[in-house]
């Protein structure tokens, strides 16, 4: 009996901010899964194209130098991919900042609160509206095919808040909002909008918050799983979201937070 395989093949994808963290073990699991795959970075060059390299270089996977601050940026993204492997598929909206630092909101700069809406909330604006131009204008399969997939990584933050992170969690709670708004809108069109909500996560921009003596091993201890995530147990929801296997799931919220936070 044959197995069970989650395949891409003859897939084009682009994961925004796939240099790193979440962004490049998604890049990997896409690539493994038979997809061509472009993403973005912005300085980390070197890590970038060592991750092309690694899943295949250019015929498969290509890095692309892009600041993400404005909707012009997002869909400055989406042309560059559509102009190296001539269509899109598959949008994953991974990138994002997180200030460590507390921030109250008596406190919170405007500039803080304005960068932080550029990155995480207008850039995505710019990348979905470019990304859904670009699938609309691609032959539909037949139904019950999805013609395009594409994934929001939001956060737990998004859904409960985060005290002194407001400004991070209004982007991420906003992209909850778009992904139901964007199901009920291009799920008749055959694309799938869905949004995957992790916890804490081993990354690069968690590691000073989970490296603390005292912060770490209380955000440990507060996940019933008793740790925090790793960045493979993210991008393998997202890439099973983009799979045939999920084509009746549109407008879903997929919490991946080793079950600390509960929501409905």
């Amino acid at each position: 009996m044959a197995g069970v395989s989650l395949v891409l093949d003859e897939k084009v994808a682009l994961v925004s901010g796939g240099s790193r963290g979440i962004g490049a073990e998604t890049v990997r699991l896409f690539a493994a899964a038979g997809a061509r795959v472009a993403f973005s970075y912005e300085k980390a060059r070197r890590p970038a194209e060592a991750l092309a390299a690694e899943c295949g270089g250019p015929a498969c996977c290509i890095p692309i130098q892009q600041t993400l601050a404005t909707p012009a940026d997002g869909r400055a993204l989406v042309a560059a991919a559509v102009r190296a492997f001539g269509r899109l598929d598959i949008l994953v909206a991974n990138h994002g900042i997180w200030e460590p630092a507390d921030a109250p909101i008596a406190q919170m700069k405007d500039e803080q609160w304005r960068r932080t809406l550029g990155v995480n909330l207008d850039s995505v604006f710019g990348l979905v509206q470019a990304t859904v131009a670009q699938m609309e204008l691609q032959p539909r399969p037949p139904v019950p095919q999805a013609s395009g997939h594409i994934v929001l990584i939001s956060s737990t933050a998004g859904q409960r808040g985060e005290a002194n992170h407001a400004d991070y969690a209004v982007t991420k709670g906003a992209l909850i909002s778009l992904t139901k708004s964007l199901s009920s809108e291009l799920a008749p069109k055959g694309i799938r909008v869905n949004c995957v909500a992790p916890g804490w996560v081993a990354t690069d921009m968690s590691a000073a918050t989970l490296a603390d003596p005292d912060l770490g091993p209380r955000i440990a201890s507060a996940i019933p799983v008793g740790r925090v995530g790793h960045a493979r147990e993210i991008a393998g929801p997202v890439l099973f979201l983009c799979t045939p296997l999920a084509g009746f799931i549109s407008g879903e919220v997929l919490n991946v937070n080793g079950g600390a936070v509960l929501v409905g």
